[in-house]
């Protein structure tokens, strides 16, 4: 499923009587995301990035009204605006007097689920069908004030394609092949082509497992930079809410009990009560959590779940090594790498792509091959990383670059 997917190319050019390191960006088209919580930029300025990222911001508060207008069946906005399941709220341990209260108030309670490989437990309420969701939270909120309640919020792939790769010269010799890396690693997206040969494919939507241009993309960066042993969980088949909370943190417990010790994740939305259980229980197991910090540009909200402590943030760079200027923010940022890269698309076609979901497959590799040699994640990383940008750590490239022959850019 492609939702608020890109599918033009970004072009970029310097500006034509500029100041030094000043670049002229044209308007950009819509962006994978989510709304809430813009932050405030400068209208009048002489400065083309804030006034791209005041374009990226509207860019996405029109393609979520799109995305809930072409789709209300299926999804509406929460009391914060964002996306989210329609008519369903998601609530963690609760008690039976919470559901007894909320059974009394008008809810359709589901049954108690516990997913495996993170203990968690919840219940899925069904609203009323003469309640909007936003109504929902506020009842809920009032029958049962300690129920830990969450909408069950839809995440958007961060990446997009932007070209077919253009015909390479002949190279003088063939590139060498990379090591294989025997770490397990999990992805959580769409599904991959079929050509890449990965055999451990579950769905988790309607329609899943189905091959997806993006999925493709992303599994298949990690078969070109060696990673052998890899499951892909599809979280949107043909789903029209799927990428969904909930999806998340089954394929989350589904391949933690698979045992993928890295798991890479380029989705981005909001912050939510059931991910974020998710994924702090997946760290607490020992997995190595690698998200996209999204494509929303730095007005964006902070993307989740790079946002959550201990999930390794990634962000992208261009082939000159200057950081995406679509690249969005989290809480913090780790590392940078490739986010302009040569990909196969679902139908097997070689396609130059974009984004910072790109980068985080290389960055979740690395992560792997850090594993498979014996050492600790973040230090070998460290090491690993080459300094971009200020000295030290900052906030356009994190702790530097990762694999930065990587994504076709040897």
């Amino acid at each position: 499923m492609q939702r608020l997917s890109i599918i033009l190319a970004v072009a970029f050019a310097l500006a034509a009587q500029a100041v030094a390191a000043q670049v002229a960006v044209p308007r950009l088209p819509p962006v994978d995301g989510v709304v809430g919580g813009l932050a405030e930029t400068v209208r009048e300025t002489a400065d083309p990035l804030l006034e791209t990222a005041e374009e990226l911001a509207r860019d996405r508060l029109r393609s979520i009204d799109r995305l809930v207008r072409r789709n209300r069946d299926a999804i509406e906005r929460d009391r914060e605006g964002a996306p989210a399941r329609r008519g369903v709220l998601l609530l963690l341990d609760p008690s039976a007097a919470t559901l007894d209260a909320l059974s009394t108030g008008g809810f359709a309670i589901g049954a108690r689920e516990d997913i495996a490989g993170i203990d968690l437990s919840l219940v899925s309420i069904r609203v009323p069908r003469t309640m909007s969701l936003a109504e929902a939270q506020a009842l809920v909120q009032r029958l049962a004030p300690g129920a830990e309640i969450s909408p069950d919020h839809l995440y958007f792939t961060a990446g997009y394609e932007s070209a077919p790769v253009p015909a390479a010269p002949p190279a003088p010799a063939p590139a060498p092949a990379p090591a294989t890396i025997a770490t397990h690693i999990g992805v959580i997206d769409g599904a991959p082509a079929k050509r890449l040969g990965i055999g451990n494919i579950r769905g988790f939507a309607s329609g899943a497992p189905r091959a997806s241009d993006h999925g493709s993309a992303v599994a298949g960066l990690l078969v070109g930079e060696g990673a052998r042993r890899i499951s892909v969980a599809d979280v949107y088949g043909s789903d029209k809410a799927g990428g969904n909370a909930l999806a998340i943190a089954r394929a989350l417990g589904w391949l933690v009990e698979e045992g993928a010790q890295v798991v890479s994740i380029s989705l981005v939305g909001p912050n939510n009560a059931v991910l974020g259980r998710a994924i702090a229980a997946a760290r607490r197991k020992g997995v190595t959590l690698v998200a996209a910090v999204g494509n929303d540009g730095p007005a964006a909200p902070p993307a989740f779940p790079a946002s959550y402590h201990g999930v390794i943030a990634v962000t992208g760079v261009d082939r000159r090594d200057r950081a995406l200027i679509e690249a969005g923010r989290a809480l913090h940022l780790d590392y940078a790498a490739p986010g302009e890269v040569d990909a196969w698309d679902a139908r097997g076609k070689r396609r130059r792509m974009r984004g910072t979901s790109f980068a985080t497959p290389l960055v979740a590799v690395r992560a792997a091959a850090a594993i498979a040699a014996g050492r600790k994640v973040r230090p070998a990383l460290d090491r690993e990383a080459r300094d971009l940008g200020k000295k030290g750590p900052d906030d356009a490239y994190g702790r530097g670059l990762l694999c930065g022959s990587c994504g076709g850019r040897k």
